[in-house]
């Protein structure tokens, strides 16, 4: 799904609580940088990384969990 259709019809207050729910801190300046971050916009990584890995473009050599992410 794009980041348009992800961030239509939501509640910025209801995306954090839902983040926060999980474990995940955000902060944003405005409502729409919150809504970017909603989780549906997001492809899953492990499927991702999985196509890349078969069509020959990179190996599978480490699964990370990243602690923190900064935009800016």
């Amino acid at each position: 799904m794009s980041r348009t259709a992800a961030k239509k019809g939501r509640n910025a207050n209801d995306v954090k609580k839902a983040l926060e729910e999980q474990g995940i801190l955000a902060r944003s300046e405005t409502r729409d940088g919150l809504l970017e971050e909603v989780p549906e916009a997001y492809k899953n990584v492990d499927e991702v990384i999985e196509v890349v890995h078969r069509a020959g473009l990179a190996r599978k050599v480490a699964r990370l969990r990243p602690m923190g992410v900064i935009k800016g």
